[in-house]
């Protein structure tokens, strides 16, 4: 029905242009986030061996080298997430699940990095149940999907 009204194929090909422009500069600012996220990794890793820091038995540089590899991962899922095709089947559930499991891959972050000497006991329980939540609606949808296909 929405097709039959004048002049609505224009502006629909004009906004497919707008949105393709806009995930090319979104894709390009995420590229050079992760691009340095990437080099700060790598210089962190570089400075931990060259001082003979990185040990692997001590939580705190554990934490910190987990939180800069997980910021470049989420990084990369958010990417991924822009560049999925509209013409590709189902690219909506793609992009959901690709939200989803960036929440989740944010919220294991923050598990990582998370200050055990000043730890709140709320802030865990809201963190686990941000977690199953997730969880479960990626649960939800990613069943959905396989059930339709």
């Amino acid at each position: 029905m929405i097709k039959n009204i004048p002049g609505f194929e224009k502006i629909s090909s004009i906004f497919d242009l707008f949105e393709e422009i806009a995930m090319l500069v979104l894709t390009l600012c995420i590229m050079v986030v992760a691009a340095l996220g990437l080099i700060h990794v790598l210089y962190a890793v570089f400075e931990m061996l060259r001082t003979a820091t990185l040990s692997p038995t001590n939580p705190v540089v554990l934490q910190s080298l987990f939180g800069l590899f997980f910021t470049v991962l989420i990084a990369l899922e958010f990417k991924h997430s822009i560049l999925v095709s509209p013409d590709t089947p189902s690219h909506s559930m793609v992009r959901m699940r690709s939200v989803l499991l960036i929440g989740m891959m944010a919220t294991v972050r923050k598990f990582i990095v998370l200050d055990l000497s000043g730890l709140d006991v709320m802030e865990v329980l809201a963190l686990s149940a941000a977690i199953l939540a997730l969880g479960i609606v990626y649960w939800l949808v990613r069943g959905n999907n396989k059930i339709t296909s």
